[in-house]
């Protein structure tokens, strides 16, 4: 009697916090999630109209979003693209929060490129791969409006073969999966084509040596004999993933792969997303406009 009773005692307890992420994600004992619809970066949203931007949904079976960005004037020369994968540590993070559209704001600007931030699900709800699939559809999306050509919106602007792809942390990571994923000279997209690569959750039952983590780890493809396209490797001095950013940049270069690694003295994670209005983000513009340039 008592031991049924100390039972309904037990399953009658309030759930607590297990975990918390930037106030924005909060986990229970019970398996319960509750997300704010509030960004962790409360910051102003610089839009003086100088980019026009609008919303595209990309996959309707899991909800999926994409925000496209261009500058309200441009040349008449077709401008490359440029993804953007948010960060987030793959729990949290939009191409909503305000941190995410100033940087792409800047971007559309000093690139004269059209700019694509797409929206991926997230952890712990959604465990990995599925971020990494859902960008990749993203990218699968734009090649279906290469071959369409039914939104003049982009097409009229776009050049689809020129196409780079970038991320911040955990989009980062995103961005390496994709490099490897598709190869060099991206065969499957025709006719989009992806000239480069910037970068910057586990399975259940998965350590961090899962290829998805882990780009060296034991049971991850070979990456000295991929052929992979150039890719742009930035990281702050002062940032936690310093020394593991460096390593992936050296032994990729090692292996005779394209890859420039480029350091910002005293910066910490994510500082262009962090501030992109500074000093530091107008070089890292200059880093990237180069970067597109040559390639």
């Amino acid at each position: 009697m008592s031991g049924t009773s100390a039972t309904a005692i037990a399953t009658t307890s309030p759930p607590y916090e297990v975990d918390e992420c930037r106030g924005v994600l909060r986990v229970y004992s019970d398996g319960s999630i509750v997300r704010s619809s509030k960004p962790s970066f409360n910051v102003p949203i610089y839009d003086d109209g100088s980019v026009i931007w609008k919303d595209v949904q990309f996959d309707s079976i899991n909800n999926l979003h994409l925000r496209l960005y261009k500058p309200a004037t441009s040349s008449s020369a077709k401008l490359p693209i440029f993804f953007y994968i948010h960060g987030g540590g793959f729990c949290i993070g939009s191409r909503t929060w305000p941190n995410c559209q100033n940087y792409c704001f800047r971007l559309a600007l000093d690139l004269q490129a059209l700019i694509i931030s797409p929206d991926y699900r997230l952890a712990p709800e959604n465990r990995l791969p599925a971020a990494i699939e859902d960008s990749y559809m993203a990218v699968k999306w734009l090649a279906l409006q290469a071959q369409a050509k039914s939104d003049p919106w982009l097409s009229d602007v776009a050049d689809f073969s020129r196409i780079f792809i970038s991320g911040s942390s955990a989009g980062g990571n995103i961005a390496h999966n994709l490099a490897v994923r598709l190869g060099a000279g991206s065969g499957e997209l025709d006719p989009v084509r992806v000239r480069g690569f910037w970068r910057l959750s586990i399975p259940i039952g998965e350590t961090t040596d899962h290829p998805l983590v882990n780009p060296f780890g034991p049971v991850s493809p070979n990456l000295e004999s991929k052929d992979l396209d150039p890719m742009l490797v930035v990281v702050g001095s002062s940032d936690l993933l310093r020394d593991r950013v460096k390593d992936y940049a050296k032994k990729l270069k090692g292996w005779g792969k394209k890859v420039e690694y480029v350091e910002f003295e005293g910066k910490q994670h994510g500082f262009f997303n962090i501030d992109p209005i500074s000093p530091d983000s107008d070089q890292l513009m200059l880093l990237i406009k180069q970067f597109i340039t040559e390639n």
